[in-house]
This record gives C-alpha cells, sequence and structure tokens, in this order.
C-alpha cells in the first residue's frame, strides 16, 4: 500500500524548530503587548468575496492563489491567504470603530496560497503581523515599522534592511499609473507576459517584478515619491522623519510596491541577506481605503506581515553561530534505576513541573548509560540520578550536563538547587 504524504508546499515541523519558533512566538507577543497591541484571532476561512473586494481581483493572489471551493451551502469560501482584510472586517463587523482610537492589534496564524513552493515560501505558511486602525499619523507608520525590527533585534537577529517607498493615494498614482503606462507601453516587446498583462490591469506590479529584463525597463522609470500631491508627500516626510527619530536607517525603494491593491501612501519591507533571492523577512504598508472597500466608513489604518517560516530559517542560522541560543532542552532528566525508584522519579517530576520546572523521565526501563544518552539527545541541562542507595538517604545525585560534575541534593531540596 502506497504511503500517504503530506501535500506538496506543506512542511511538518520537527522538534529542533519549534525551539526557535516559540521563542519567536513569544517575541512577537510581548513586542505588540508593550506597544499597546492586543492580539486577534480571525477564521481561517472567509467569504471568498472578502478577498475580491479587499485584496484586488487583479493581482496574483485572487487569480491564481487561492485555495477557494463551495460549501454545502454552495458559499463560496476562501482559505485565509493574507491577514489584513479579514482584521478590517472584523473591525467593521464588531464596530470597533465605536471604541477608542486607534485600535492595535496583532496576529499570528496560518496562511494559504496556491503557488510554486521554494526556499521560504510554501503553499501552508505561518505569518505574525499587525495592524493600527483609527490615525492617519505618518507616526504610526514608523511605529509598525520598528515594531517589526524590534522583534527580530529581540531574537538577536541583525543586518538587515528597511526598504521604503510610497505610493500615494488613489488620485496621485492614478496619474503617475498613466504615466507609467505611457512610458512602458514603448516596450512591451522586452517585458514579460505577466507585466504584458499587468501594464492594463495593475501597472505599479510592473515595478517589482524580477525578471530582469523588466527590471531594466523599471529602472528607467521617475520614481513615484517624486510625483506625490501635497498631502501624500507630506506624509512620506513625516514617515522618515519619525523613522530617523528612532534611529531606523532605511533606503528609498521605488521597485517596493507590495502585491495587494488596498495599499496607499507608506510602503515597505524589510529584507535580510541570510534568505537569497526570496530575502524579505516582512512587509506592509497603510491601506486608508481598505475599510470603505469591505462597506465601512473611511478608516485609516497601517500594518506589516511577516512569515515565520522564513524568519525561522535566519534564526537557525543565527543559532548556529551562538550555539545554543535556541535550544529547546529541558531542565532536568531524572534517571532511575528499579521499579521504586522509577515511581519515585515519576512523583518527582510531576512535582517540578508544577514548580515551572521542564522534567522528563525514563519511560523504557533503560539501563543509566541509555538514560544518560537519551538526556543528552533531549538537550537536558541537568540530571538527578536515583537509585537503591539514593532511595534510602533520601537524596538524589546531581549531575550537570555541560561541567559534569556532581552534588548530592537532599530530595526536598531539589527544586531549590534548580531555581
Amino acid at each position: 500500500m502506497t504511503r500517504i504524504r503530506a501535500p506538496r508546499g506543506t512542511v511538518d515541523v520537527f522538534p529542533e524548530i519549534p525551539g526557535i519558533w516559540s521563542r519567536l512566538e513569544d517575541t512577537v507577543r510581548s513586542v505588540c503587548r508593550k506597544a499597546g497591541y492586543t492580539e486577534i484571532r480571525t477564521p481561517i476561512f472567509e467569504h471568498t468575496e472578502l478577498f475580491q473586494r479587499g485584496v484586488g481581483e487583479s493581482t496574483d493572489i485572487v487569480e491564481k492563489e487561492m485555495y477557494t471551493f463551495l460549501d454545502k451551502g454552495k458559499r463560496s469560501i476562501t482559505l485565509r491567504p493574507e491577514g489584513t482584510a479579514p482584521v478590517v472586517r472584523a473591525y467593521l463587523e464588531h464596530k470597533m470603530w465605536a471604541g477608542p482610537q486607534p485600535v492595535k492589534v496583532y496576529y499570528i496564524g496560518p496562511m494559504f496560497r496556491y503557488e510554486r513552493p521554494q526556499l521560504g515560501r510554501l503553499r501552508q505558511h505561518t505569518q505574525f503581523g499587525v495592524e493600527a486602525l483609527g490615525s492617519p499619523s505618518p507616526a504610526l507608520d514608523a511605529e509598525v515599522i520598528s515594531l517589526l525590527i524590534s522583534v527580530y533585534q529581540a531574537m538577536g537577529l541583525h543586518g538587515f534592511v528597511v526598504r521604503l517607498n510610497s505610493i500615494g493615494c488613489p488620485e496621485c498614482r492614478n496619474r503617475y499609473k498613466e504615466s507609467l503606462i505611457e512610458i512602458l507601453s514603448k516596450h512591451v516587446d522586452e517585458l514579460c507576459a505577466d507585466c504584458n498583462r499587468r501594464l492594463t490591469r495593475n501597472p505599479l506590479r510592473v515595478l517589482d517584478c524580477k525578471n530582469e529584463q523588466c527590471k531594466a525597463q523599471a529602472g528607467a522609470v521617475p520614481p513615484i515619491y517624486e510625483h506625490l500631491c501635497e498631502d501624500c508627500s507630506l506624509h512620506f516626510e513625516g514617515v522618515k522623519q519619525c523613522l530617523e527619530a528612532l534611529d531606523i536607517a532605511y533606503e528609498l525603494d521605488p521597485t517596493i510596491v507590495r502585491g495587494l491593491d488596498y495599499y496607499t501612501k507608506t510602503v515597505f519591507e524589510v529584507i535580510h541577506s541570510g534568505l537569497g533571492a526570496q530575502d524579505a523577512l516582512g512587509g506592509g504598508g497603510r491601506y486608508d481605503g481598505l475599510a470603505e472597500e469591505l462597506g465601512g466608513k473611511p478608516t485609516p489604518g497601517v500594518g506589516f506581515a511577516a512569515g515565520i517560516e522564513r524568519a525561522v530559517q535566519v534564526l537557525q542560522g543565527a543559532a548556529d553561530e551562538k550555539t545554543g541560543q535556541f535550544a529547546s532542552g529541558i531542565d532536568l532528566f531524572i534517571a532511575a534505576l528499579g521499579d521504586e525508584a522509577r515511581l519515585e522519579a515519576f512523583r518527582q517530576a510531576n512535582d517540578l513541573r508544577k514548580h515551572g520546572v521542564s522534567v522528563d523521565i525514563d519511560y523504557l526501563e533503560r539501563s543509566l548509560k541509555s538514560q544518560m544518552k537519551f538526556a543528552d539527545k533531549l538537550g537536558a541541562r541537568k540530571v538527578a540520578i536515583i537509585g537503591e542507595d539514593e532511595l534510602k538517604g533520601n537524596y538524589v545525585i546531581l549531575r550537570d550536563m555541560e561541567t559534569r560534575e556532581q552534588t548530592r541534593v537532599p530530595s526536598g531540596d531539589l527544586v531549590k538547587a534548580l531555581l
């Protein structure tokens, strides 16, 4: 019988990874809480119309990448491909606009996109992100960017670059699109098939095409931030001033336009050389028209999303350079010899866990030598050895697995010795 394998574009996360993954999630929650963001959890599937109206029907996500199906009630349902539209839908549906503004939330959860799997890009991937709704302040744009950077810095990661752009409001962007079409239409033979299609439907997407010929043509186009209206120009200057006030270095990059139709004004990406061609560690921007597009009142908003799998990939490299930084080992392994000692180990482990100590024991009645090898594989920092003599004397032998030093500890003092 043929073995069943995981679907293409999905991965199983093995034990050595969650140590980094869990710390990253904890760091996201800690950094966001300190900035006044609270967690939101939206459904994994939504009505397809949410993404058609919110993300944009001419985007790659809606045209080619969504997992869409009819449910038993013949309703079109789509697995969540991104996190912003669902958050704005929740903001409107639950009248969060009626409370104190801005509303600042963060999320962590799986997203689904049918695309060609490659390094750092999966059909099911996990994102963390933040959304701030209800304020047009450029300081909020800078805060969102600083949060993404703060998460990575708290994880000990450095060497990334902020790429910044503004794509303006619909008014100045539409004028720029007309100019863009006029310039690029003279070079359609030098554009890829996708960009020829984008030229009439979503011409800004030509600017971030990865095809070398398309990149060459895009490089000859004047940057959009030189053609902003007065309001958008002032906003962009405000964002830059706020970033500079936070000592956040950035590079202006006119090719950063993001792939979703809801973006306005600020757009940005944080990149890292450790990812190769797919170098984005996260990105986002402002989306002041999205709430109105989804049937609500005009509501300014800004946010970012970042892929956890990509971040873990880079953080693993950092862990290799700083051995053990993200080790997911346990505090203690209790090695026991004999039935009575195994029962005592079982009791001790349960008691220590109640005191916040991570503990494991042997369940296969292995020899002491085999138990020590197993403890080493688990990454146990210390091992408590219990045998016949230890039981009679009401103590354990506590061994430091790094220094190999051993001390005799009374059984009742084991918690104190470990904390």
